[in-house]
Formats: C-alpha cells, sequence, structure tokens
C-alpha cells in the first residue's frame, strides 16, 4: 500500500476542511404570519407559499391527534 511521499502542510490541511464546514441557513419571512422559514417552501406555522394556502394544518393536526388516540 502506498504511503505519502510528504507531510501536508496544516494550510493546505485546512483548505481541504474548509470545504467541509456548515453552511448558514438563509431564512425569509413569511408574508402572511411574519414568521421565519425556509425560501421556497410552504410555510410551517401557517401553511401558505406564495399567497396560498397550500397545507391545511387544522386538518393534518386533527389527523395526527386521531392516530394518536387508536
Amino acid at each position: 500500500m502506498a504511503l505519502p511521499t510528504q507531510k501536508r502542510s496544516r494550510s493546505r490541511q485546512k483548505r481541504r476542511e474548509y470545504q467541509y464546514r456548515l453552511k448558514k441557513i438563509n431564512l425569509t419571512t413569511c408574508p402572511q404570519c411574519k414568521k421565519q422559514t425556509l425560501p421556497h417552501k410552504a410555510c410551517i406555522h401557517c401553511g401558505n407559499y406564495k399567497g396560498k394556502i397550500v397545507v391545511n394544518l387544522e386538518k393534518t393536526k386533527k389527523d395526527k391527534k386521531d392516530k394518536k388516540s387508536k
């Protein structure tokens, strides 16, 4: 099995590790409820996307309660 002929310098090592860092999450505000949400996703607080109700949260909450009770 081959071995490296020279030691990697710290700067070269850090440059490589820099690619695997955690990225900052960009958040936008929902125009309906004014809470922070992920861009290009339906709001998890009110269920709106681009001014339209996409997810009916009241119905999904009711379904979850029914599943737990069974």
